[in-house]
């Protein structure tokens, strides 16, 4: 199984489609076997959930999330666990022991008024695939 985390300097990074690095990690046996940070490149909402299942993530731990990068990763087949905080060598070994707390219905705040917007497209919460008519 290959885990990722929304990384910063050792922490959860609080939202998904903005987090500039993902610590990967390899479990076996229900043990980490070995973990290295991965760049984003700048990457946004609908490329990260494509970077995550190129890089064959079978589940993801982060903090905030919106509804369009949930539905990306949905199709990924990769795992969610959501509105989680604090370091993310503990997360995981949290999540491996069966204690990781989190929220299932976590939600990216921020996002909820742009939804209105005249400037909102389909691509920026990770459509990415050309069949909502916008691309």
């Amino acid at each position: 199984m290959i885990v990722a985390v929304t990384y910063d300097n050792g922490n959860i990074f609080g939202h998904f489609g903005h987090t500039e690095q993902f610590k990967l990690y390899e479990i076996e046996d229900n043990e980490i076997r070995s973990s290295r940070v991965v760049d984003t490149n700048g990457s946004g909402h609908g490329a990260l959930a494509g970077l995550l299942a190129d890089l064959k993530v079978d589940t993801l731990i982060c903090g905030g999330i919106g509804a369009g990068a949930q539905n990306a990763l949905a199709e990924a087949g990769i795992k969610l666990y959501g509105g989680v905080s604090g370091n993310a060598d503990e997360a995981v070994k949290a999540l491996i022991g069966g204690t990781l707390a989190f929220n299932p219905n976590v939600r990216c705040s921020h996002h909820d008024h742009e939804h209105g917007s005249a400037a909102h497209k389909c691509g920026d919460h990770g459509c990415g695939k050309g069949t909502c008519g916008h691309h």
